[in-house]
């Protein structure tokens, strides 16, 4: 028996376990609001070795296809999940997740969150402040607001306690 292949505990092969966290793991972020094709492209691409997979092996081991890999990657690259790269000498591209980037896409939602700020202040102001529905409007702002301020220094703890734990990141 090879080492990482066939166990005798009853996992099944590194790859049919893998394929169960893929699948796991994309069914969670897809629960918390994200497509399922991204969220198993995210997965296959987080789980495999090197962290960057092509279109046809993302294709292959997810068994779908090359065109749902691509609108996959394309949502992802646009929420900074992901990058693209080209192959050294090929027209092929692969796509790679980075250790920090999709935590920090994540957590960086600096424009959302300013617009639905400004959207509830509207509500508030048109509502107005002395309504139970202004209330509501107006806890909910501040919750934006207390969110937006305290994202930048969780960042920077993390970023401090990966350096700790990981090392330095370049």
């Amino acid at each position: 028996m090879a080492a990482g292949n066939d166990r005798a505990d009853g996992q099944g092969t590194r790859e049919a376990r893998v394929d169960r966290f893929v699948e796991t793991f994309a069914a969670q972020l897809t629960e918390a609001g994200m497509q399922r094709m991204p969220a198993r492209v995210f997965g296959a691409l987080l789980s495999s070795e090197s962290g960057a997979m092509s279109s046809a092996e993302l294709s292959e081991q997810l068994k779908v296809s090359p065109a749902a890999v691509s609108g996959a990657v394309r949502y992802l690259a646009q929420v900074h999940m992901v990058t693209r790269e080209r192959e050294p000498g090929s027209r092929r591209e692969r796509y790679r997740v980075h250790a920090s980037s999709w935590y920090e896409a994540l957590t960086n939602r600096d424009q959302v969150l300013k617009r639905w700020e400004a959207t509830l202040r509207e509500g508030v102001d048109s509502l107005g402040s002395d309504t139970a529905a202004g209330r509501r409007m107006a806890e909910t702002l501040e919750f934006f607001e207390f969110l937006e301020r305290e994202l930048t220094g969780l960042m920077e703890r993390w970023r401090t306690h990966r350096d700790a734990v990981f090392g330095r990141q370049q």
